[in-house]
């Protein structure tokens, strides 16, 4: 249950996805076909950079109160400030509605910058309301190149085509899995894949569901292996996520 100002979130569906977010590298064609390997021992990554109390309930995109928090964090992450904003206040919203899951910024940074370099890919830029542009969009998911195989599901109005879903956004998610998790984090009125707000809350919400107690190797585990099913992915999220915690830039 989100706190009060699920109001303003507008929860699109509440009801747990039947299939994990197809998303990762592959939707995007960085790296197509990665093969699914063990998953690897050890500890979820540190949680990095303590938030700062934040006001959650302010009016527009409460995320603009971390700024003084992200500023510091720019250089030696090399995260833009509107994405580490985005990051915390999704981790800070997620502390309050679910306090038992202990989601850590580190672990949305980490999976933002396998998906979509925090925003950037392709050419793409993050405006100061945190919606990404051009639109990232990942390749049509028909079943080559490691991909699952999934016919159009929202008529092209969320990924724009029409035979063929698409992984969209900064945090990659197809059109099926948002609609049942997409949220509106910045008070804007719609819940928006191409928004890092919206994404990061959105993914927040869908580790949470999945892995329960994500301070857990378990429980980090599980999370990460439904946003997606690789030990590639968790690993390079983890080694990501990992090199935040200390405030460092992945290698």
């Amino acid at each position: 249950m989100l706190p009060p100002r699920s109001r303003r979130l507008r929860v699109v569906a509440a009801a747990i996805a039947t299939a994990a977010v197809v998303s990762g590298c592959g939707a995007l064609g960085l790296d197509p076909g990665r093969p699914a390997v063990e998953i690897p021992e050890g500890i979820p990554p540190g949680p990095g950079a303590p938030l700062p109390p934040i006001d959650v309930d302010a009016p527009g995109r409460s995320a603009d109160l971390l700024a003084g928090w992200a500023e510091p964090l720019v250089d030696p992450t090399g995260i833009g400030r509107t994405a580490l904003e985005a990051y915390g206040h999704a981790a800070a919203v997620m502390a309050r509605s679910s306090p038992g899951c202990g989601l850590g910024w580190t672990t949305l940074a980490g999976i933002g910058r396998i998906e979509s370099r925090h925003g950037t890919f392709g050419g793409s830029s993050v405006g100061p309301d945190g919606t990404v542009s051009p639109p990232i969009r990942g390749v049509p998911l028909d079943g080559t190149a490691g991909n699952a195989e999934i016919t159009d599901t929202d008529g092209g109005e969320l990924d724009g085509d029409t035979v063929l879903d698409r992984a969209m956004g900064p945090m990659q998610f197809i059109p099926e899995t948002w609609r049942k998790w997409g949220v509106d984090a910045n008070g804007d009125g719609r819940a928006d894949p191409d928004n890092l707000d919206d994404a990061a809350l959105t993914a927040g919400r869908y580790l949470c569901a999945r892995g329960g107690d994500l301070t857990t190797p378990e429980g980090w585990q599980a999370a990460l292996m439904a946003y997606n099913l690789s030990g590639v992915y968790l690993r390079d999220v983890r080694d990501a996520a990992s090199a935040y915690s200390v405030g460092a830039r992945p290698s």
